[in-house]
């Protein structure tokens, strides 16, 4: 079926959010909105949805997501705005998200910049002794089987000797919803691991697995549903934009 030719206000509005949302971003392979509206509702302040769909996005901490789409449904906006290609709210619009994060990704969140000082001067208990730990390196692998394994390397300064971390876990959605927790931690056969620099790994990838990590401006997110599958981990939320980037 051929599709309707889209008005000049769609086209505009697309255009100025587009450009707003790619002003976050470090870089992206691909990045596209659309607006479904008709100029009647438009000048009335109605949109009938915002689609944000976006490939190999990299925002200002050097995260990346390889899959980012955004889509928000019955919008009331500032009629007179919209006629000038900008999208204002009236109120927040609900809708639904899906992100995708490859392990190549994952590993490159435990390498930035921006994470990798939250891995450094960690304070752990053993033995009735706090201790203060370097999370040196980390890989990550994402399992067939739904599960998450890390493999890392630990320098404890007090000693200053090297500790190797090893586990897989099952990926669990946290109680508020914006980041995934590992839980039921299980080492390699025969060999057991440090528990207090386990914990200490496992809490420090949850905050690289926080969604909020990944939001765009004026957007929040809310996990609904998460897959691990080999070498992918597939985030589906719910969406809530208070403002569109300007």
């Amino acid at each position: 079926m051929i599709q309707p030719e889209r008005s000049l206000g769609e086209q505009a509005i697309d255009k100025v959010v587009e450009i707003a949302i790619s002003s976050q971003l470090d870089e992206s392979e691909s990045l596209s909105v659309n607006v479904e509206t008709q100029p009647m509702q438009l000048a009335q302040g109605e949109v009938d949805s915002v689609t944000i769909d976006g490939e190999g996005l990299v925002l200002k901490q050097d995260l990346r997501v390889a899959q980012l789409q955004v889509k928000v449904n019955d919008i009331s906006v500032n009629p007179l705005s919209a006629m000038f290609g900008k999208i204002e709210l009236n109120g927040p619009a609900m809708g639904a998200a899906r992100a995708v994060l490859t392990e190549s990704d994952i590993n490159r969140a435990f390498n930035s910049a921006y994470i990798s000082q939250k891995l450094r001067e960690l304070k752990v208990k053993r033995d009735g002794k706090t201790l203060t730990i370097d999370i040196q390196s980390v890989q990550c692998q994402l399992l067939s089987s739904g599960k998450i394994a890390l493999d890392a390397q630990v320098l404890v300064r007090e000693t200053d000797s090297q500790e190797r971390i090893y586990f897989t876990a099952k990926p669990q959605i946290d109680a508020g919803g914006c980041a995934v927790s590992l839980q039921d931690v299980e080492y390699p056969e025969n060999q057991e691991f440090s528990p207090d620099l386990t914990v200490a790994l496992a809490a420090k990838a949850s905050e690289v697995l926080d969604l909020r990590n990944f939001e765009l401006e004026g957007m929040s997110l809310q996990i609904q549903q998460l897959n691990v599958e080999a070498g992918l981990l597939t985030l589906n939320a719910l969406a809530k934009v208070v403002k569109f980037p300007t």
